[in-house]
């Protein structure tokens, strides 16, 4: 679904903005979808995604550190770190509309495209083992 994909790249900016500089950009979000003129398809995605991943970040950062061996979370490259907090939202938060493999391929792709070259392999890793441990 090409809208969600797009609204995946656009909360991506969001969360790490932050997780760089905190929650301070939250007010700003309607704003700058309003001004960029997203659909609404795609800025109702972007809120609720941006929104469920920070509501539910203390949850989503322990799965990632159950699965992330050898990794703590402030070693992780933030795109990767914010890329896999999107992924397991939609795995644990989402399961009606979402299935656990499409939120995982969509990670990859994102992680391949965003970050580095190690990224894609890392980012599948850390989810396949949340996936698991979610029974999915």
């Amino acid at each position: 679904m090409k809208a969600r994909r797009k609204a995946r790249e656009i909360a991506l900016t969001f969360l790490y903005q932050w997780d760089v500089r905190g929650e301070e950009i939250l007010p700003e979000m309607d704003t700058i979808l309003i001004r960029d003129r997203r659909s609404t398809e795609v800025a109702d995605y972007v809120k609720l995604l941006v929104n469920g991943v920070i509501a539910e970040n203390a949850e989503i950062d322990e799965r990632i550190s159950a699965a992330a061996e050898h990794w703590s979370l402030h070693r992780m490259a933030l795109v990767d770190r914010n890329i896999i907090r999107m992924a397991i939202w939609e795995m644990a938060w989402r399961t009606d509309d979402i299935p656990a493999k499409v939120a995982i391929n969509e990670a990859i792709e994102m992680a391949k495209r965003f970050s580095t070259e190690q990224s894609g392999a890392f980012v599948n890793g850390v989810l396949d083992r949340v996936r698991r441990n979610l029974n999915l």
